[in-house]
């Protein structure tokens, strides 16, 4: 009788988890098939049982590895520029200190090549693909991973299907050894399912009042980070640095486009994981960027400074025009920096720009600063034709729709030639 008792008692435990899983992901996530398409933003960052709930085929693509030469005397063939990228794309933390105000003319020109190259060089750097994986297979096939190694060959972008294991490496939750990984992964999972069950899975009577307010205010909250929601004001949240960490930790259980994907089939361990893995690689990525998102947001002010003077000195005729005109860069680059450009491009570049980011690791909140200035230096001359309303406009609604990942190569390449000229003699930088 016991033995009957004891087995019912349990069953009904399992069934009580089960339900608790099943309620926090059936819970909607009706708005990120919009993001994935390019423009909308999602309200929660939870997996809902529909079928239809992604939709970004250019996610599961095979993109193409845009190679750049940062060489003077490089030749442009796509061997050249795998060579130059792995011999001399480095994180920005190693930059030249010799670097001077005075190459800036020089410099210039070259960006202009550099961004021909990358455009004319397409079909060469395609058949550089196999050449790529083959180093990222021998990088990652090895008992201990080199991480330094592996920050330079992800910063021009990983392979697809091997970014959900690079990007656990690249920020530290994965360790590098492999005897220890399955180990540690699986114990941080079950350690975020503890969490949720001490902390979310309880009745608001064994909540604080300031729990029950919190989680009061997140309620309210998150339906207005969706942009054409009916609420009267629209946020940005952290929910939207979850969503890159979402879909690729997706694409390592779900095959074909993103349109087809479903979690109808996937079982609650599968489930379980991804959650656990978004939650711990975004604590990750917010441990270098932690005065973004608390009172006032400190360290976003700071960035949005260094973009406005980092601009002055790249392109005076326009950031004249944008000071003439009385245009504030906290009207548009505050979103820039509490996002991360995602609202900004098609979802399909986000997470290739997303393989630098993680590269940079440490030295990304700086290097955020050169990626948005060639972003918006992108638009220059259109921008000197434009008024204080046309410029806002124009800035909250970017023409970005058609970019394809030669865009995107362009602005990261331009990025990094302006990071190794001006980081490097803060002093270039001062009014």
């Amino acid at each position: 009788m016991n033995s009957n008792n004891n087995s019912s008692s349990h069953g009904e435990v399992d069934q009580r988890n089960k339900e608790s899983l099943d309620s926090r992901f059936n819970q909607t996530l009706k708005n990120v098939q919009g993001l994935l398409k390019g423009r909308s933003i999602p309200g929660k960052i939870l997996l809902t049982r529909r079928s239809d709930i992604l939709d970004d085929s250019g996610s599961q693509e095979r993109s193409p590895s845009y190679q750049r030469s940062f060489s003077q005397n490089d030749a442009g063939t796509s061997d050249d520029m795998d060579k130059s990228v792995e011999g001399g794309v480095r994180n920005t933390n190693n930059s030249d200190g010799n670097t001077t105000v005075n190459k800036f003319t020089s410099s210039t020109s070259k960006n202009e090549d550099v961004a021909n190259e990358v455009q004319n060089s397409a079909m060469g750097t395609r058949a550089t693909d196999s050449a790529r994986v083959t180093k990222f297979t021998k990088e990652l096939s090895g008992q201990m991973v080199i991480l330094e190694r592996l920050r330079e060959l992800a910063w021009s972008g990983v392979p697809p299907y091997m970014r959900p294991n690079v990007w656990r490496l690249l920020l530290g939750y994965a360790p590098p050894n492999s005897d220890r990984r399955e180990g540690v992964l699986r114990r941080k999972r079950l350690e975020y399912l503890d969490c949720v069950a001490q902390f979310y899975d309880i009745p608001d009577t064994e909540r604080s009042a300031d729990e029950i307010n919190m989680l009061r205010q997140i309620a309210v909250d998150c339906p207005r980070t969706v942009p054409d929601g009916h609420s009267a004001s629209c946020k940005w949240g952290i929910n939207d640095l979850v969503t890159p960490f979402l879909v690729v930790f997706l694409s390592e259980y779900l095959e074909g486009s993103i349109d087809s994907w479903s979690i109808l089939d996937m079982n609650s361990g599968k489930i379980s994981n991804i959650e656990a893995d978004c939650y711990w690689c975004l604590s990750k990525l917010l441990d270098g960027m932690q005065d973004h998102y608390t009172f006032a947001q400190p360290g976003i002010q700071r960035l949005v400074f260094k973009l406005k003077e980092l601009v002055r000195r790249i392109d005076e005729p326009v950031s004249r025009h944008m000071d003439d005109q009385g245009l504030e860069y906290l009207q548009f680059a505050f979103r820039w920096f509490n996002c991360l450009l995602i609202r900004e491009i098609p979802f399909h570049l986000v997470t290739r720009l997303w393989d630098t980011y993680l590269a940079e690791g440490d030295a990304l909140p700086d290097f955020l600063v050169y990626i948005f200035a060639s972003f918006l230096l992108t638009w220059s001359d259109e921008l000197q034709k434009l008024d204080f309303q046309e410029m806002v406009m124009f800035l909250q609604h970017l023409p970005t729709q058609n970019w394809t990942h030669q865009e995107l190569e362009t602005v990261l390449s331009r990025a990094y030639i302006w990071h190794s000229m001006f980081n490097s003699s803060p002093s270039h930088l001062a009014s």
